[in-house]
């Protein structure tokens, strides 16, 4: 962490500075997100940004290769899931890392969690301008931990998500997106590329090919899905009039696939063997319990943000679950409370955002994510009443 740039900030933050900052930002949009945005950002030096990146990089070279695929085979069965065929490449993955203390005190990362899923592209880069312009962070820090700038960045965005297709005839897909907590980012979208929201029971189905009405009325065909529906979550949704079933085959381009949200997860985390990834287990495959399970959390493989997590294990708690094929244990980390606030100091998760580079093929690491908290875990129930908490950005030296 960056010491130096800490104390300058924290010695000239002022609470009027952080609510014109929240205030832009919902103006920007024309919307208030429903959740807590952090007083500040992280500050990240040339050693931890190379230890990030090189977590990637080793976690993606696993990723992009044939064992990966040929160990990730039988979720594409999983009985739960019932998930549609698909031939099209992974478009969007993220690393979740937390900053955590190795045996010399130093900050070290810690994988965490992982998705074969879009984030919060365009929310983020409006975050980060936005704490730039407040705050006056020097240009040598960077959001952009490649060294892009921002008009690099969005001409990325809408290579690898518009490409040449109109962008009116690309459309961003949600359940119900005017309800979803990442709302702004769907905005964001709109503001920045220029591709709609669109719930997924306006979708018009006709043969093999999609539509839906714009605001005059007009009937326009879909040819390309910039996917943001959970698949598992829209599976619950029964109550959900549509048309259309992501098993349908239909005349469009996906990018990022739905089913890339359960092959690259949690499901993957026991194959990863490397300094940056804690020891994960399949519940199912334990032929014994470790003699230090108080060491260990209890994931369930196919939750969202969080929930079903178990942080005190104990022999009788595992034998009770049933469905063991749905979990893996995996060890505990430390984290650092590295980020120095007007009170107690904080602790933070790092989202390595990634996108697959068409040309090279490639996943590029493009932007990130920082997650603040004072509580057992990331989340609002945990850091209830506290501040200097919730979203944020990292920028780099």
């Amino acid at each position: 962490m960056i010491a130096t740039y800490r104390e300058t900030f924290n010695k000239n933050y002022t609470e009027e500075k952080y609510k014109k900052f929240i205030t832009e930002i919902v103006e920007t949009v024309d919307h208030t997100p429903p959740f807590r945005i952090a007083e500040t950002p992280v500050f990240i030096n040339r050693d931890l940004k190379a230890k990030l990146l090189d977590a990637c990089a080793v976690i993606l070279k696993y990723i992009s290769g044939p064992e990966f695929g040929d160990a990730t085979k039988a979720i594409l069965d999983h009985p739960s899931l019932n998930m549609p065929a698909y031939d099209n490449p992974c478009r969007f993955i993220q690393l979740d890392f937390g900053l955590c203390e190795d045996e010399d005190g130093e900050v070290h990362p810690k994988l965490i969690e992982l998705q074969g899923f879009p984030s919060l592209y365009f929310y983020q880069d409006l975050l980060g301008a936005m704490y730039q312009k407040y705050y006056d962070i020097p240009a040598e820090y960077s959001v952009f931990p490649e060294g892009l700038d921002r008009a690099q960045y969005l001409d990325i965005l809408e290579k690898e998500i518009v490409g040449d297709t109109p962008a009116h005839q690309v459309v961003l897909l949600e359940v119900e997106p005017e309800k979803q907590t990442t709302r702004i980012d769907f905005l964001c979208a709109q503001k920045m590329i220029g591709i709609k929201e669109l719930c997924i029971t306006k979708l018009i189905k006709e043969g093999r090919s999609l539509f839906y009405i714009n605001e005059a009325g007009e009937k326009i065909r879909i040819l390309k899905i910039f996917n943001r529906v959970i698949f598992d979550e829209l599976n619950q949704r029964t109550d959900l009039e549509r048309q259309f079933r992501f098993s349908d085959d239909v005349d469009v381009e996906w990018i990022g696939h739905p089913s890339w949200f359960f092959r690259i997860s949690k499901y993957t985390l026991p194959l990863l063997k490397n300094k940056y990834v804690p020891e994960s287990y399949y519940l199912n495959q334990l032929e014994r319990y470790p003699s230090n399970l108080e060491d260990f959390v209890l994931k369930p493989l196919f939750s969202f943000a969080g929930s079903g997590v178990l942080l005190d294990l104990t022999p009788e708690i595992l034998d009770e679950i049933q469905d063991r094929d749905n979990y893996i244990i995996q060890k505990k980390v430390k984290y650092k409370p590295a980020i120095k606030t007007m009170d107690d100091p904080a602790m933070c998760e790092i989202r390595m955002m990634t996108i697959l580079n068409s040309e090279t093929q490639r996943f590029d690491v493009v932007c990130n994510l920082a997650r603040l908290t004072k509580g057992k875990m990331v989340g609002v129930k945990y850091n209830k009443n506290k501040t200097w908490v919730g979203g944020s950005i990292a920028f780099f030296e």
